[in-house]
């Protein structure tokens, strides 16, 4: 290829050429006017392409442009080859930019990019959620204007960011806890990262309501048998006394037993969300057991009356069937008055489903503490529920057993008439 150069020198032969043999022919005046048109004609040529140029400059089409002949051919060539390296270099950077936006946006955690002068340049819909945001209108607005907590203004202006911040009661109900912590990156720029702690600060203060409510069921009964081993160390008591206190102590032990057991089957329980197993349960069976266990335990202080209107048998776990059962049926005898009835009835209902429930005609539950009866440790009387020897726990594990079966415990009580719990089995989980 002839270089721009070798092509000037040729041109300005060619010009010079013409220029002398028409000053020979025609005189000097044809002969400059010749020469000079020579060279005007590259010269309009060169014009007339970068006027094409301009105009697919204009238009963002390079690449469109039909390419010249001659030496423009080679020049446009290379500038269309460049144009389009850095389109695709432009491209793919600006499809890495937006890989970044969508993970930012699917992640679960609050993102807000701050500049050095704490202005947002950049949130998710996740931060904007968080603290009422709205980003294509508080861009570029300093955020301890937008977020005028005084703990997290003071955080900001503080400027130490090794530690957390935990900010409370946030988001557009006020429910929310958030731990929030500032990174720096880049030119004095920070990344201020917020995750949603609502559940574990939940579940930290139901860890420290059990704990107390585990050491205040358990310090009564200890405080009890101290007293009493104190009592018969220090005393010399007759027989009969001795016996009696003898017999106090093993009530409270007892009752520390049961705690102690219904925490490990609790504990067990909520250890183990799959379903239970399929074993056939036989229904006659539990309910004879349950009218022995029932009777034994109300010492005829109850008037009883077990049905059972269907053959049908439950498919599941017959250890956690019979707990669930037993504890429907302990807190009917606990709760109901003396000379109160309690009834126990396995039945089908019209949808197919199986049907356990206890009725009693005990005091009621009002209807502001139904939501709340499988609570562990929730009582409606504290101190009749100690005195009848229950330990709070018995209507969680039912409910826990009640999930691992797919069964609903639904609840129906009314105050001063009594109350029915009830245990519906789906069909899948019945057998003939």
């Amino acid at each position: 290829m002839i270089s721009a150069l070798t092509r000037l020198f040729l041109l300005v032969a060619l010009a010079l050429t013409v220029a002398f043999f028409c000053m020979d022919q025609f005189g000097p005046s044809l002969g400059i006017f010749s020469g000079v048109a020579i060279l005007s004609i590259p010269l309009i040529y060169s014009y007339i392409n970068l006027a094409r140029l301009d105009k697919f400059i204009q238009s963002d089409s390079l690449e469109l442009m039909p390419l010249p002949s001659g030496f423009w051919e080679d020049v446009f060539f290379k500038l269309q080859r460049l144009q389009k390296n850095l389109k695709q270099k432009m491209r793919s950077i600006e499809q890495q930019h937006n890989h970044f936006i969508e993970a930012f946006q699917a992640s679960p955690n609050g993102i807000i990019m701050l500049d050095k002068d704490d202005q947002i340049e950049w949130c998710n819909s996740i931060a904007e959620r968080f603290f009422g945001l709205i980003f294509k209108r508080d861009v570029m607005q300093r955020i301890n204007y937008l977020i005028r907590r005084p703990e997290f203004v003071q955080y900001l202006s503080k400027r130490n960011f090794d530690e957390p911040l935990l900010m409370e009661r946030m988001g557009p109900d006020s429910s929310l806890s958030l731990m929030l912590q500032a990174f720096p990156f880049g030119q004095n720029r920070h990344l201020l990262l917020v995750q949603n702690v609502t559940d574990l600060q939940k579940a930290d203060a139901m860890r420290r309501d059990f704990v107390a409510n585990v050491s205040h069921e358990m310090r009564t009964p200890i405080t009890v048998l101290m007293g009493f081993l104190e009592t018969v160390q220090s005393l010399d008591l007759e027989k009969e006394q001795r016996d009696q206190y003898f017999d106090m102590m093993m009530s409270q032990a007892q009752r520390m037993k049961s705690l102690v057991e219904d925490l490990l089957t609790l504990a067990n329980l909520e250890a183990n969300a799959l379903p239970a197993a399929s074993n056939q349960v036989n229904t006659e069976t539990v309910m004879a057991y349950l009218r022995n266990d029932a009777e034994a335990l109300s010492q005829g202080k109850h008037v009883f009356n077990f049905q059972n209107e269907t053959s049908v048998n439950i498919l599941g776990d017959e250890r956690e069937i019979l707990s669930a059962f037993s504890n429907l049926v302990a807190n009917a005898i606990r709760y109901t008055p003396d000379s109160g009835s309690i009834e126990v009835k396995w039945r089908t209902v019209s949808q197919g489903q199986g049907e356990f429930s206890v009725s009693d005609t005990g005091p009621g539950i009002a209807s502001e503490h139904l939501s709340r009866l499988t609570e562990r440790f929730y009582r409606v009387d504290r101190s009749r529920s100690r005195d009848t020897g229950g330990t709070g726990l018995g209507l969680a594990i039912v409910k826990h057993i009640a999930s691992r079966h797919q069964a609903q415990l639904i609840i129906e009580s009314t105050p001063g008439k009594g109350s029915t719990f009830m245990l519906r089995f789906p069909k899948e989980r019945l057998s003939e």
